[in-house]
């Protein structure tokens, strides 16, 4: 089945759209009205094992997944060498641009989200787009070693239903510290045992990095089709 007819889109239209901006694109395997926008962490790529390995579990979940990356990171891709994040006020304003180019080409369920930082700005963005889910893959809910300064205020107030898949132990937002956090309604908080910022966990605990990240795809997938 072609991609335009999973999405309610022009099939040629959109590969256009996609390849002239650089972006990646993986088709749900089954008929899908529901597609996520995957944003990357604050240093790896949009193409990184870790981006390419969940867009895939995705689709194999019956997801369609777009990717794009943040201008420092395609800056970073076209001359090498590292960079770092652009102003939030940039960031933000590329989530914007990003959100109403796909919003215009794909029909049905749009959601965003992302990887720690891309998630995080998406959260910044989502009632103001007014989208219809949030997902978060390892929230940066604080700096490393500063969980007394959280960066959680506007998730008090957030509208938007989101899921947030965060492992207990993860260096920006571990179990017990999130849980004294008052959060939105709207936010559901998925654990991951003895899960690390990449949702690795330890051998002790008995589960493997693949059960973890094939978990964090099930919860949402799941998600996303129970929305509509």
């Amino acid at each position: 089945m072609g991609v335009g007819s999973k999405v309610g889109i022009d099939e040629d239209q959109w590969a256009n759209c996609v390849q002239t901006r650089g972006w990646l694109w993986d088709a749900a395997h089954t008929a899908s009205a529901t597609t996520l926008i995957l944003a990357h962490g604050a240093g790896a790529p949009m193409d990184s094992a870790w981006m390419t390995g969940m867009a895939q579990r995705l689709a194999a979940r019956g997801v369609n997944v777009l990717r794009f990356e943040f201008p420092y990171m395609a800056q970073r891709r076209l001359e090498g060498g590292k960079r770092p994040p652009n102003p939030q006020a940039k960031l933000l304003e590329s989530w914007r641009e990003v959100y109403s180019e796909v919003r215009r080409h794909v029909a049905g369920q749009l959601a965003i989200g992302g990887k720690s930082m891309g998630g995080r700005m998406a959260s910044l963005v989502a009632d103001d787009l007014a989208v219809d889910r949030l997902v978060c893959l390892g929230y940066p809910f604080y700096a490393v070693g500063k969980p007394e300064k959280p960066r959680v205020a506007h998730l008090a107030e957030l509208h938007t239903p989101t899921l947030i898949v965060q492992g207990e132990r993860d260096a920006l937002g571990n179990r017990e510290a999130v849980q004294t956090y008052s959060l939105s309604p709207s936010i559901e908080v998925a654990w991951l045992a003895a899960a690390d910022h990449d949702l690795k966990p330890l051998k002790a605990s008995g589960f493997t990095h693949e059960q973890h990240l094939d978990s964090a795809a099930d919860k949402i997938a799941s998600g996303l089709k129970l929305a509509l």
